[in-house]
């Protein structure tokens, strides 16, 4: 990841005076462009009050006079929602606002499994048949066309209050209120669907309806909107309401995720309370969530926490169980090798496709797609993006081909398919990865090097005046410049170690104390931390950069065979086979130019090499080994072996039986079965390739066919056969012997080969 500081003209120093700013909240403020009086007072103290005009947003006139006669005529009204965080507090909003004001009013929120996202047409027919005279769509609507013209037809008005990003047309509804309407006075333009609401609230009521900013605020973070703007109002708005919330329901639910009223933030409401809201729809009903939101007796609101608690926890389990299963399909199958990955159970749950393709691409920096099959045998899933990777433009062709709906955006997807049409879609996915123009990656920002010693408690609080943050918002990042590391403790999922001072933690970087001399510079986030009663400031790391050892002299060859998640400090990155090099340049993201193949003989004198794939053979290595390089790191990570472990007799059976079963295919055919066979695609040529050249099989045009009455013969009369098991074992053997005994041989103090060292 590459990252520059942010930089911009410091704030004046009546400003800072005036409002009695610190000089890192200053700087914040500064580097955020909240840098002259009015902005200023806005961020401090702006409240609901200073919330635009709501009738300035598109249509609300139109809505809330129609709303108003709904409620003279007592006629029964029905609120479309949505089963997200954002469509669930949104629905919540506009049930209760009618609620209070007298109406008969009903909601309904979309089954996942059943409805699929956004208007349905059955459901709006079903809604009809039940007397319902006005519909009021949440956090959805604009792409219900057909749907909103069969309610308008059938003499049922929709008032469409919505979000998302217009298609070409837009619904013909009786009023269309939408935060980024083309053209409208409003002034702000990127509220969620709950925020929207919110907004209806305030025109409905008359007043800053204040009594929903919690409401809104879970929302506005849960769906990732800006925080800036009127933003910053509902979240640092709601942020307080919430703390001192006296509704039942949210009570409930902040003491069932162990949360402290009076110290709830907004990363709190991200990573606690909108993933229990959103666990109903993953795996269950989400009317569940607004019911609880609604709840007015604690009692209820308890019981229905408890509920929610549930789900959630199976679906964390189930998460990290299909986690651990796409992981162990990836290495079984050889996907690693993949520019992309596309990945199938029919076991797994949809629920979970989206949270897990996230991880996924976050693990391994490719894009993913993850499908299960539903109960009506359709393949279904989501897919997420690695960065530059536009992943709406790469499969949008294939609509109608090998995927059968599609929809998304540039990062995220959902999809169908059929099983008939997966290999297809593997192919296309990863030739859309090869033939696509990748944008350059993406420069992140941080706010300044700063030095353990001169981090406290009141940096923290200091921080909070530039906050809440999220989206438009940055949470800052700050770097360390040679940090001085002592008392590493590893931890369940992650370490922890001391930064001069104060305590830093990691959960995402592998980090060991092998590596902890190589760290030349850590970006972090300032966060408290209270344990046992006493609270200290703390380091989040967010990102590493390594370099020569800080501590040690540095050695010619270092042994970096365990390290996945460092390349070691090179100039060039070695390869002994050309075919590894996409694989190189996608896994660990660098240039072809920082690549050197072995056999090119290229001149790396003096130079930092880290070799990244394994030999052939000893002759290979020796070669490189014999090289003046200045320094030396061995990883030995990638290789064009088959599989992990050669294919067993067993796999040669299986093939064999399929072969006669299938005769007449073209190899790719074959490795199509990966899936049915338990194996991977290479590992199944490989055995198709050892049974041509023990003349078992021919080749017909581009077909394979059994030789008849083949000579019974060992794999072993097969020299292809030989010097790929060969290879096996010289990579096993440079895999698995110690540190000590390669760095031996890498030195050339060993005699007689590496084959003698043990």
């Amino acid at each position: 990841m590459k990252w520059q500081e942010r930089t911009a003209a410091p704030l004046a120093s009546d400003l800072v005076e005036e409002f009695q700013l610190s000089p890192l909240t200053a700087k914040l403020f500064s580097l955020r462009g909240i840098d002259n009086e009015e902005k200023i007072d806005y961020w401090l103290h702006a409240s609901e009050n200073d919330l635009a005009d709501p009738f300035l947003m598109h249509d609300m006139d139109k809505a809330v006079g129609r709303i108003n006669q709904a409620l003279d005529e007592g006629e029964k009204i029905t609120i479309y929602g949505d089963y997200d965080a954002d469509g669930i507090t949104a629905t919540a909003i506009m049930t209760e606002i009618l609620t209070i004001m007298g109406a008969d009013v009903h909601y309904f929120i979309p089954d996942r499994f059943k409805d699929g996202y956004g208007p349905s047409l059955d459901r709006y027919k079903d809604i009809v048949a039940d007397g319902t005279k006005l519909i009021i769509t949440v956090d959805n609507g604009v792409t219900g066309i057909e749907e909103v013209a069969y309610a308008q037809s059938h003499g049922v008005d929709v008032i469409v209050t919505d979000h998302h990003t217009f298609k070409e047309e837009k619904p013909d509804a009786y009023a269309l209120v939408h935060c980024n309407y083309p053209g409208q006075a409003y002034p702000f333009d990127d509220y969620c669907g709950a925020g929207v609401a919110y907004t209806i609230a305030r025109a409905v009521l008359e007043d800053t309806a204040s009594e929903f900013l919690e409401l809104a605020m879970i929302g506005t973070i849960g769906d990732m909107v800006k925080v800036s703007g009127e933003g910053h109002v509902i979240v640092k708005r709601g942020l307080e309401m919430l703390n001192e919330s006296s509704r039942p329901g949210l009570e409930a639910l902040i003491r069932n995720a162990g949360l402290t009223p009076g110290m709830i933030d907004e990363e709190d409401v991200g990573f606690s309370i909108a993933p229990r809201l959103n666990a109903c729809g993953r795996l269950a009903d989400a009317s569940l969530a607004v019911r609880l939101l609604l709840a007015e007796s604690p009692g209820e609101a308890q019981e229905l926490a408890d509920q929610i608690e549930k789900l959630n926890n199976e679906r964390k389990d189930l998460t990290q169980a299909t986690m651990q299963a796409a992981e162990a399909q990836i290495k079984s199958r050889g996907y690693q090798k993949e520019a992309t990955l596309t990945l199938y159970d029919p076991a797994w749950h949809e629920g979970v496709m989206g949270l897990v393709a996230n991880k996924i691409v976050e693990k391994y920096h490719k894009p993913t797609l993850m499908l299960t099959k539903n109960e009506a045998g359709l393949v279904k899933g989501s897919g997420r993006s690695s960065q530059g990777f536009n992943l709406f433009n790469a499969l949008k062709p294939f609509e109608g081909k090998s995927i059968t709906q599609f929809g998304g955006h540039d990062f995220a997807c959902g999809l169908s398919t059929t099983e008939e049409n997966l290999n297809q879609l593997r192919r296309d996915f990863n030739q859309s990865y090869k033939a696509g123009e990748k944008a350059p990656e993406k420069v992140q920002e941080y706010d300044g090097t700063i030095s353990p010693l001169d981090v406290d408690l009141t940096s923290v609080y200091d921080l909070a005046q530039a906050g809440p943050f999220g989206t438009d918002n940055p949470q800052p990042v700050f770097l360390l410049d040679k940090p001085q590391i002592s008392n590493f403790r590893p931890m369940r999922k992650g370490c922890s170690f001391m930064v001069g001072p104060v305590r830093a933690v990691d959960f995402d970087h592998g980090l060991n104390q092998t590596v902890l001399p190589y760290l030349q510079q850590m970006l972090v986030k300032l966060a408290s931390n209270t344990f046992k009663g006493k609270t200290n400031v703390q380091f989040r790391i967010v990102d590493l950069h390594y370099g020569q050892s800080l501590y040690a002299p540095a050695a010619r060859i270092v042994d970096f065979r365990g390290q996945e998640n460092l390349l070691g400090f090179a100039d060039k990155y070695l390869l002994f086979d050309e075919k590894n090099l996409s694989q190189a340049m996608n896994h660990f993201g660098i240039t072809k130019e920082q690549i050197s193949l072995a056999k090119d003989n290229e001149d790396l004198s003096q130079q930092v090499v880290s070799v990244l794939d394994v030999p052939a053979n000893e002759a290979q290595l020796n070669f490189v080994l014999a090289k003046p390089y200045r320094q030396l790191y061995l990883r030995f990570q990638l290789d064009q072996l088959p599989g992990e472990t050669l294919p067993s007799r067993g796999n040669f059976g299986l093939v064999w039986q399929y072969f006669l079963a299938h005769p007449g295919l073209k190899p790719n055919d074959y490795m199509q079965a990966a899936g049915q066979l338990g194996m991977d695609p290479d590992s199944i040529m490989f055995i198709l390739r050892v049974f041509f050249t023990l003349d078992f099989v021919k080749m017909e045009e581009d077909r394979l066919l059994p030789k008849p009455s083949p000579t019974k013969k060992s794999l072993d009369d097969s020299a292809y056969y030989r010097s790929v098991k060969a290879e096996y074992a010289f990579a096993n053997k440079l895999r698995t012997i110690s540190s000590d005994e390669l760095i031996r041989y890498a030195s050339g103090l060993a005699n007689g080969g590496l084959q003698n060292v043990n």
